[in-house]
């Protein structure tokens, strides 16, 4: 699943070619992909525009105009946003081989076409993402349930100190509840606790501040560096300009189970952390 580097890379690039542009035509085929019924769909986007693309967690939000009305997509497990237009191609999310090829084709749940010919495909596979349109208020309540943004200045040691202070959850559990902090998935909460020398079956209440300190400071700079990056990808995406996202160069965990650690002592092993594979070095994590 596209996590908040991922999501984050897709709304910059989109937003370069898409905010302002007058939409003509919407296919939209009958799938509980989309949420909002196709008639309603039709009648908000055709003749519309985009005037901006924001981000909270994993969620895009496409805000049209007039003001107050606004799109949600969240890719999920295998959705893709594919944009076409001319020589330039983006795509991000889930890969499917040849992105480009066929499209449409029997994955693709959207299709929006804008006056200059440029076309934007939501695609998924399995039926787990989902797009659906909200009025202010109902898109408030949707954003409403997220939690912390981990790098926005709200972030602070003092805010994850008093998150972490009563819950007895363990803390890969924890940085995994997008309801706490938005936008770690399994990348990040790996690398994340590696980074802090702190071992993801901890339980929360149990942190040391020092250790606080450390976590806090990594979750920054791990993101930071991985929008930079423009994610971690393991396909053949690229946008127009040939880019992938190249923060798998930089991971020292997540998949690299049965390998050396960076410390050189000890074989990285995989186990099971609140459901989800998990890679650990038992030397550098306590």
């Amino acid at each position: 699943m596209p996590e908040l580097p991922e999501v984050e890379t897709i709304r910059r690039d989109l937003e370069k070619y898409i905010v302002n542009k007058s939409i003509i035509k919407i296919r939209a085929p009958v799938s509980k992909v989309i949420q909002s019924p196709v008639r309603e769909l039709r009648r908000t986007l055709l003749h519309n525009k985009i005037n901006a693309i924001k981000r909270r967690g994993k969620l895009l939000v496409f805000c049209l105009e007039p003001d107050g009305q606004f799109l949600l997509i969240h890719l999920k497990m295998t959705g893709q946003l594919l944009y076409q237009e001319r020589d330039i191609r983006i795509a991000g999310g889930h890969s499917q081989g040849q992105p480009f090829s066929g499209l449409p084709n029997r994955h693709t749940r959207l299709t929006i076409t804008f006056a200059d010919g440029a076309k934007l495909f939501f695609n998924d596979l399995r039926l787990f993402a989902y797009a659906r349109l909200a009025d202010k208020k109902q898109c408030a309540a949707v954003l409403k349930r997220y939690g912390v943004e981990p790098l926005s200045p709200a972030f602070t040691v003092k805010r994850l100190t008093n998150i972490l202070r009563n819950k007895k959850k363990i803390l890969k559990a924890l940085l995994l509840d997008q309801e706490i902090i938005a936008g770690i998935g399994n990348i990040y909460a790996d690398e994340a606790c590696f980074a802090a020398g702190i071992h993801p079956r901890r339980r929360c209440h149990r942190l040391k501040s020092e250790e606080i300190k450390r976590l806090h400071r990594a979750i920054k700079k791990i993101l930071r560096l991985a929008v930079k990056k423009r994610g971690t990808t393991f396909n053949n995406y690229v946008d127009g300009l040939g880019r992938t996202g190249s923060f798998t160069n930089y991971l020292k965990v997540y998949g690299r189970a049965e390998e050396n650690c960076r410390c050189g002592r000890v074989i990285l092993t995989k186990i099971t952390v609140a459901g989800r594979g998990t890679v650990v070095c038992a030397v550098c994590q306590k």
